[in-house]
């Protein structure tokens, strides 16, 4: 048996792989990307083909880094983009149609309908989710509608449905285990919070053939093992499974009631450990599983901002003021604050705790002083004040301030965006070592499943780097935030409530 764990992580714009040493030490990692599509205005889709090719190179990419071959992996961990959603055919495995991605808004109008219809009530009892084009339910419908005999055919058991965790556990064992884990099971709009299995109504009422669906295993447990993957051996047990943002959760050793952290990635995602009970959000926030474990489920309050890193990514690749997304910290340095600029990054809606679909993209505050420096820290700005609306929810609905908040993703390897987080939010920010705690998690809950670690000892994988301590006057944060509500007010399609 092999004595290091592969870790996948399926993300937005590319995959990771990571091989990791039962201590939590990362041999070796490799990073590929692969294109978006955008076939119409808020419309994001992806190739499954070269979905499933990236993960296969960053896989060979890290065990090269590593130094190891197939054979030394003793287990596999799995992490990925969440309600992104992929359809298809049971046995030749070849997709229906492109996947369409988590930040595409193509469904709001099916989710507007349902709400018109009265459903939402109902919808978010049972699932601690709101009724948004964000989650997977209303994609299925999407698929299967626009695909000519679809329907028939996934209600006579032909096709399959499941998020970018079930499409890499088919690929993986050709084909042989259609499941997926209880986190991404929480985000497709289809699944009873409290009993954690598939609901008939709620599947009836936002048109989802039952016979489409993948078996829910927990995070922690052998599932299936490698067959004909042909870049690793057969017989590997995959054996941990978690949506990117409860990896996080875990990878940041999150364990204890009230224990809260943000990945800043594409979007960003704060979540906070609630414990064994699905507690309802009454801030703008959904419930979700946080992961299951010995049968044993700890569930976690979300909040989601769906842009983040995507508004540095618009400023280079968009708007061309600066050549890597590295860049933006230097030239946001240039000046000492952003002179009154403010951006509300809404390029895809906004998400928690507004949920308001039709939000756009806002720029507030030019002057004819205006420069690219000013825009820059308006952006890092933004993305700290979004993040700050998450954790103020968080607290209302915990009832007591956030002690800590650790951060992961690339993003967080801003110091500038760090320092501005731990003052807008006025709470202690702790970086660990390595940002990259998706990947991790996806290995410790590996480690766990295959019983080659325990929990608490998997804990111990987790070491800080840095902590940032609030230090920006009173007067100064409560003027930050005075302007950023100004702005997201001018951002929204509808009046605040």
């Amino acid at each position: 048996m092999g004595k290091h764990l592969l870790a996948i992580d399926q993300g937005t714009t590319g995959s990771t792989a990571l091989v990791v040493t039962l201590d939590g030490h990362t041999l070796g990692r490799h990073n590929v990307e692969f294109p978006q599509h955008f076939p119409k205005p808020g419309w994001v889709e992806h190739d499954p083909g070269d979905i499933w090719k990236s993960v296969q190179a960053a896989c060979e990419g890290a065990l090269a880094a590593a130094k190891v071959k197939g054979e030394d992996i003793a287990a596999i961990g799995i992490t990925n983009q969440r309600e992104t959603t992929l359809v298809w055919d049971k046995k030749t495995r070849a997709p229906i149609y492109r996947a369409i991605v988590w930040q595409c808004r193509r469904t709001a109008d099916a989710c507007d309908a349902l709400k018109r219809e009265g459903k939402e009530a109902r919808i978010r009892e049972k699932t601690g989710l709101v009724l948004d084009a964000y989650f997977s339910g209303t994609k299925i419908a999407w698929i299967l509608d626009q695909e000519k005999g679809a329907r028939a055919r996934a209600e006579a058991g032909e096709l399959a449905f499941g998020t970018i965790d079930s499409f890499i556990v088919s690929q993986l064992t050709s084909g042989e285990a259609h499941v997926t884990d209880v986190t991404n099971a929480s985000r497709t709009l289809l699944m009873d919070l409290a009993r954690c299995e598939w609901d008939p109504e709620l599947c009836a009422t936002l048109r989802v053939p039952m016979a489409v669906l993948p078996k829910i295993v927990g995070s922690a447990e052998i599932v299936a093992r490698t067959k004909g993957a042909g870049f690793l051996p057969d017989g590997i047990p995959i054996a941990g499974i978690a949506g990117d943002q409860q990896a996080a959760l875990f990878g940041q050793a999150c364990f204890a009631e009230g224990d809260a952290k943000c990945t800043y990635g594409t979007g960003a995602f704060a979540l906070m450990n609630i414990g064994a009970r699905p507690v309802l959000s009454k801030s703008g926030l959904v419930t979700t599983v946080a992961w299951r474990i010995g049968g044993k489920t700890t569930y976690a309050l979300e909040g989601s901002a769906f842009i983040a890193g995507a508004a540095v990514q618009w400023l280079r690749d968009g708007l061309g003021i600066i050549r890597a997304a590295k860049d933006i910290e230097e030239l946001a340095r240039k000046v000492p604050s952003s002179e009154g600029v403010s951006f509300v990054p809404a390029l895809a809606g906004l998400g928690a705790p507004y949920w308001d679909q039709g939000a756009r993209g806002a720029i507030t505050g030019i002057t004819r002083g205006t420069t690219a420096a000013h825009l820059a820290r308006a952006t890092l700005e933004g993305i700290a004040l979004e993040v700050h609306d998450l954790l103020e929810a968080m607290a209302a609905d915990a009832g007591r301030p956030l002690a800590r908040l650790r951060v992961d993703g690339g993003a967080a390897a801003n110091d500038l965006l760090m320092q501005f987080q731990a003052d807008v939010a006025a709470v202690a920010v702790e970086r660990p070592t390595e940002i990259e705690s998706t990947g991790r998690g996806a290995a410790m809950l590996a480690g766990v499943g295959a019983g080659l670690c325990e929990v608490a000892s998997a804990a111990k994988m987790l070491k800080l780097e840095r902590s940032f301590a609030p230090a920006m006057p009173a007067k100064a944060r409560e003027a930050h935030l005075a302007q950023w509500k100004d702005a997201v007010a001018r951002a929204r399609s509808r009046p605040s409530e």
